[in-house]
Parts: C-alpha cells; sequence; structure tokens
C-alpha cells in the first residue's frame, strides 16, 4: 500500500510540473523567460549571449557565455545569483553533475573545474580549443580540437580536514574534486567539433575526416566509423550533436558540409542515410521518438524539416524566413518551439496538426532552454 502511494505522489508531482522557457537573446545580454506562450520576464545582463548556453540541475540554473562567464541564477523566480566567474576569455560549453561544473574553453585552451557555488576547483591545461565535454561514471570526456585528441580524466576525491569540529566535537571536513588524465586517444581525427553521449558510448564528430569517432567508456577502446559523405560544401555553422539525437536503438548524425542525416544501430552499423534539404545543423528528437526536426545553416537557415523516425522519411516542411537558430521540443504539451532570429520571435507549433498556436517577439533569439517545476 505504501509503495502505491509513492507511486501516485510521484504521478502527482509530474502531472503538477510546469513548464518554463528561457531564450537567449543573442544580441542583448539577456535571457527572455516565456510561460504559457507569453513574454513574462527578461534577466538581463548576462554578458555576451552570441553563443550562450543554459543548463538546469534541481533549482539552479546555469549559462556559459561566448566571452567566457559562467553564470548562476535562479529559475524558479528568475533573478541573476550575485556570483559569477570568468572561466576564460571565450567558452564554448560545460557540463553539470551533482559536484562540480567542468567548463570547455577556447581562448584559454584550459578545462576549468568549479563547485556548485562557481569556485575554482581546478585548472587543466590542454593546450587546446576543447570542446564535446561529457561525464560518464567518474570520468570527465572532452575532445581536444587543436591536437584531435580525445581526453578521458578520471575523478579523485579527497577529503581535507578543516580547523573546526562539529557542535558534537566531530571532525570537518571539506570535499575537494580534481581530474588526471586516464586515457588519451590521440590521433583520432582531424579538427573534432562536437560530442554526444548515450550510456557508454562517446561519440564524436570531426571537421577534416570522413568519419565518427565512438569511443567506448567501459573498455576504453575506439573505433572509427565512416560516413557516405558524396560532397562537402563550406560549413556555415557547425552542426550539433546533442543527446537529443539519440534514440534506444538508433543514431542520428548530421552530416558536416552534406545534405544529409546518417542513421546507426546501438552498435555504430550502418542503417540509412536520410537526404534533406540543406547542410543540417540540430537534428533534435521529440520526446515521443516519433520525429526528428532538422534545422539547416546557409540559404536553408529559414527551413525546419520534420522527419518520421519510423519510416525515416520527410514528412514535413516549413519554411519561417528570417534564420532559425534553433528548436527544442516540449515534454509539458504536443509543441515544437522554434527561434526564429532573423524575425526576432519564438514560436510555437502543434505538433499534432502541425501549425502554429503561438508567437512571441524576443529580440534576436538563438537557444531555446526548458525548465520544469
Amino acid at each position: 500500500m505504501r509503495y502505491i502511494l509513492m507511486i501516485l505522489v510521484v504521478l502527482i508531482s509530474c502531472l503538477q510540473a510546469k513548464e518554463k522557457i528561457f531564450v537567449v537573446e543573442r544580441e542583448n545580454s539577456a535571457l527572455a523567460v516565456i510561460k504559457n506562450g507569453k513574454l513574462t520576464n527578461e534577466i538581463t545582463d548576462m554578458h555576451n549571449c552570441n553563443h550562450a548556453v543554459v543548463k538546469f540541475i534541481g533549482n539552479d540554473g546555469y549559462m556559459i557565455t561566448r566571452d567566457g562567464y559562467l553564470i548562476k541564477f535562479d529559475p524558479i523566480r528568475e533573478f541573476k545569483r550575485s556570483r559569477e566567474v570568468k572561466a576564460s576569455k571565450s567558452a564554448i560549453g560545460f557540463t553539470l553533475a551533482k559536484d562540480f561544473i567542468a567548463v570547455a574553453n577556447y581562448a584559454n585552451k584550459t578545462v576549468e573545474i568549479f563547485n556548485r557555488h562557481l569556485r575554482l576547483l581546478q585548472t587543466i591545461k590542454t593546450g587546446s580549443r576543447n570542446v564535446g565535454i561529457k561525464t560518464y561514471k567518474d570520468y570527465l570526456i572532452f575532445a581536444a580540437m587543436d591536437k584531435d585528441e580525445i581526453w578521458v580524466m578520471k575523478k579523485e576525491v579527497k577529503k581535507i580536514p578543516l580547523r573546526c569540529v562539529t557542535p558534537d566535537g566531530k571532525p570537518m571536513y571539506e570535499i575537494h574534486i580534481s581530474f588526471k588524465p586516464f586515457k588519451i586517444i590521440k590521433n583520432a581525427g582531424q579538427m573534432p567539433f562536437d560530442a554526444m553521449i548515450n550510456q557508454n558510448l562517446y561519440v564524436v564528430g570531426f571537421f577534416n575526416s570522413p568519419f565518427v569517432g565512438v569511443l567506448n567508456l567501459d573498455t576504453l577502446s575506439y573505433k572509427r566509423v565512416p560516413l557516405k559523405l558524396e560532397k562537402r560544401s563550406m560549413v556555415l555553422k557547425v552542426p550539433h550533436f546533442g543527446f537529443w539525437s539519440v534514440m534506444k536503438d538508433r543514431f542520428f548524425i548530421p552530416a558536416v558540409g552534406d545534405n544529409k542525416v546518417f542513421v546507426f544501430d546501438k552498435d555504430f552499423h550502418y542503417i540509412a542515410t536520410i537526404e534533406v534539404e540543406g547542410n543540417p545543423v540540430f537534428t533534435s528528437l521529440s520526446p515521443d521518438r516519433k520525429y526528428l526536426a532538422v534545422t539547416f545553416s546557409g540559404k536553408k537557415f529559414p527551413i525546419v524539416q520534420i522527419i518520421d523516425t519510423k519510416s525515416l522519411q520527410v514528412i514535413k516542411r516549413f519554411d519561417f524566413g528570417g534564420m532559425v537558430l534553433h528548436v527544442r521540443w516540449s515534454k509539458e504539451k504536443p509543441l515544437l518551439y522554434i527561434s526564429n532570429n532573423g524575425d526576432s520571435k519564438v514560436l510555437a507549433l502543434d505538433t499534432k496538426k502541425w501549425q502554429k498556436v503561438w508567437e512571441v517577439a524576443v529580440p534576436k533569439p538563438s537557444g531555446i532552454f526548458t525548465y520544469y517545476y
């Protein structure tokens, strides 16, 4: 009976979860807040948002900015925390864990480790721009873009005694987290640009190699998986791998400079090539795994195509005008959110009828990030 009550409590809390949308204002140093299809607030003074990324853990929100600031903010009360740190001159991505934050830097050629309160714990000098930063068990994994390497770092936790005791006389300790090199994959591929992780597989893409690299994080074995690239045009916007393009039994990978999305099974055996309209940037998977939304760069910036993941066919095409920089599926409603930077608006498509249900004016929007509370 008690177990049933616990299940009911979890189900009720899930049903009562509310969705809040945070949208990066690319040129305004701000985060727009959208609730129920309406612009309700802005969090300002967020530095250079040209390539800003937002992530959430618990009741905390974090943002890394193009000019290297790591900012902590409150996603519930919607204000910037008093604490922010300069992680580097230029940052590209970061990853969150319950006890640390790792920032992959461009300009400083380092990876910086912070605690959740943004106190610096460690600086890892790599001598390279760093991308595709992820975590797995006690590992921190990233790719060194300028060295064609994949770094696997092992977490170490030390208890440092303090000169004080608890009220009942027990010694107090400070927990210190650091990482040491565990495995470096050399000559992984030419110029890695991003990566995704699915269970124990770290998958990295390359600008100048006709394959993806797959690192098994349990065995630390590495293999190259060829991609069937027939032509390569100039890449105007870097393709982004992400956890959203991974199904239970399939990987969807955007080609670099070719009008294709590749499909592999969970063991990275080739399944199919999906021909798309332009050079894909995002391949974003719906929560029910039925659809894949694909965005593009260059002349096809205004286009979004929808792929049926069962038939592997393009079933819908939308031309929004302007420049579509990001899409995000709602986990709460059958909606797909579109960030149209060129027309300064964010809109929502009903994914049952594939019709626009609302539109909000947001100055030069880019990344869309959803928070549930």
